[in-house]
């Protein structure tokens, strides 16, 4: 009877034994679960397709036939040597040019409105609401904006502008204005980097220069600017990067006419047009280059230091 007894208990620890160890191993287990979740989301829709885009430009594909023929580096030095293909780079530099007036007009009201003023609330959902509608919407509405008798030409017409420039149809101007149009979409969203990041310096800073009789010029100096270097670093990248990948501004308001077009349409145009799905997939890879090697410069000049402001 005891003998059965103790045979009874052992079978028991056993069994807890067991099951410990069976939940000390999915314990383990449980967070490479979600990584591999996560993981394959990211190897399936980012790295697979990016694999495949390699694979298209050495190809002559045209986006329906089956077959799909070697070619080599062809389509690179296409893009290279075709003034019509690599010469559309230069529209962005527009854009990089109006990028530093965005950054600019964002870090300005940032500093304001991290102070104490009145209706703060207000101009910051002011500032941040354009980031927030569909690229599509915003050039249909600048589209009537910069159209011939529009709303811009009104507006001068009251300041004796008798004769405004085709806004959308001078090839002169018309980058201009897309590129204005770019910086009223995204400055909200620099300006709300700068602002959390404004935010976050620690308020004695503030009252300690207070204390030490320095204005808020010299506060954005010597406090303000070394403290959010970093978000500024961050910006520029994402204005180089978008200044360069620029697509539905002026697909929407010029569809890339009189000399509109940037590097993308183009690339879509070369794809879906022209059916060259093997050199737009080479355009996209040249892209792709193009702004890591510039994020890689501008983070080898401007590295990432660690600023102490005490």
């Amino acid at each position: 009877m005891r003998g059965r007894r103790l045979r009874g208990i052992s079978r028991g620890a056993g069994g807890r034994r067991g099951g410990s160890a069976g939940q000390s191993v999915m314990q383990h287990l449980t967070p490479w679960l979600f990584l591999a979740a996560a993981v394959g989301l990211l190897l399936l829709f980012t790295y697979w397709p990016a694999i495949n885009l390699f694979y298209y430009s050495v190809t002559d594909w045209d986006g329906i036939d089956q077959q799909k023929n070697l070619v080599g580096f062809e389509n690179y030095v296409q893009v290279f040597t075709d003034p019509r293909i690599f010469s559309v780079f230069f529209v962005s530099l527009y854009y990089f040019a109006a990028s530093f007036f965005q950054i600019a007009i964002a870090l300005y009201f940032a500093t304001i409105l991290s102070f104490s003023t009145r209706f703060s609330g207000f101009f910051r959902g002011v500032l941040f609401f354009p980031y927030l509608i569909n690229g599509v919407a915003v050039g249909f509405v600048f589209l009537y904006l910069f159209q011939p008798g529009g709303t811009l030409d009104t507006v001068l017409s009251w300041f004796g502008v008798t004769e405004p420039p085709q806004w959308l149809g001078d090839p002169d101007v018309v980058n201009w204005s897309l590129a204005a149009t770019s910086v009223w979409r995204y400055t909200g969203m620099g300006f709300v980097l700068f602002l959390g990041a404004i935010q976050s310096i620690p308020h004695e800073l503030y009252e300690a220069a207070d204390i030490d009789g320095a204005n808020r010029w010299a506060q954005f100096w010597a406090i303000i600017f070394p403290g959010i270097r970093r978000v500024v670093g961050l910006t520029v990248i994402l204005a180089i990067a978008g200044s360069l990948s620029v697509f539905e501004v002026p697909f929407v308001m010029t569809g890339g006419a009189n000399g509109s077009s940037t590097f993308v349409i183009n690339t879509l145009q070369t794809a879906f047009s022209y059916r060259s799905v093997g050199l737009a997939s080479a355009m996209a890879v040249v892209l792709l280059i193009v702004v890591l090697v510039v994020t890689w410069i501008q983070r080898r000049v401007f590295p990432d230091e660690k600023v102490d402001l005490t």
